[in-house]
């Protein structure tokens, strides 16, 4: 598919819009808007492993899995997991682990078992040709109680809102265009787990996000962007709204396959 499921939402549009992608769009469509909850907090580790090693970071991540259960059993995380990439590009990640918490001080009593235990650096991320880390937060995210999913396939959409983007342009985007179609996938089973992150540590510039969605089979994929087409074309207010707001030119995709598990 040459184009993103959700680039269809940023549709450039040249009319003048006024304070229509400022104010609520759900009363132009029939969707219920989504309230933000409490901050979640993401620490993601990617990686660039060398192919011949792809195998032994299966092996790696496993053995992470009962130090992590224990800490979600605790409620000092509220899930993990561990992703390989589909798309791969000459400078990204072929592999990622992660962590969910809902406070940074979860995020970093894990990080102080993992510094604090012996053999804490797995031989196999010592080839590694490039490494960094993402400390990611999300006020819009929902999962069903006790989901998990092996194999399953996460997608990453991101997107950088453009400079002149009202204060609320994330919170419109957020909880009047793309969640409550999200909770409608969610509900009928389609998706796994859905989140829309923001960086909590800015180790890039300010005005990023990335819209993840995680589905068990393969032909969810396609139900999503279904579903997707579907309300834009039931609803293009929304895709102007979203065109409107973001840069259609830092857009940015991701396709893994991955195992997870949430409380």
């Amino acid at each position: 598919m040459s184009k993103s499921k959700w680039k269809i939402f940023a549709v450039v549009c040249a009319i003048a819009l006024g304070a229509i992608v400022v104010a609520p769009v759900s009363a132009q469509s029939q969707a219920q808007a989504v309230k933000p909850k409490p901050p979640m907090y993401g620490y993601i580790s990617n990686w660039q492993i060398p192919r011949a090693h792809w195998a032994e970071m299966k092996s790696s991540a496993a053995n992470d899995s009962a130090m992590l259960d224990k800490a979600m059993a605790d409620g000092t995380i509220i899930g993990y997991g561990s992703d390989e990439n589909l798309v791969h590009t000459p400078d990204g990640w072929t592999h990622d682990d992660w962590f969910a918490s809902m406070s940074m001080g979860g995020l970093m009593k894990i990080l102080e078992q993992y510094y604090n235990t012996e053999n804490s650096t797995p031989p196999v991320l010592l080839t590694s040709t490039k490494h960094w880390d993402l400390v990611l937060t999300s006020r819009y995210y929902n999962w069903k109680p006790g989901a998990s999913y092996k194999n399953g396939f996460v997608s990453v959409s991101s997107y950088k809102l453009k400079t002149d983007a009202p204060d609320n342009a994330l919170t419109v985007i957020s909880g009047e265009i793309v969640a409550p179609l999200l909770e409608k996938l969610l509900a009928d089973g389609t998706l796994v787990e859905y989140e829309i992150d923001t960086q909590a540590v800015h180790t890039s510039a300010p005005g990023s996000f990335w819209i993840v969605t995680v589905v068990q089979n393969p032909d969810d994929l396609d139900k999503v962007n279904d579903a997707i087409q579907a309300t834009i074309k039931a609803h293009p207010i929304e895709g102007v709204a979203f065109g409107s707001l973001t840069n259609s030119k830092a857009h940015r995709d991701e396709l893994g396959i991955g195992t997870g598990k949430f409380k």
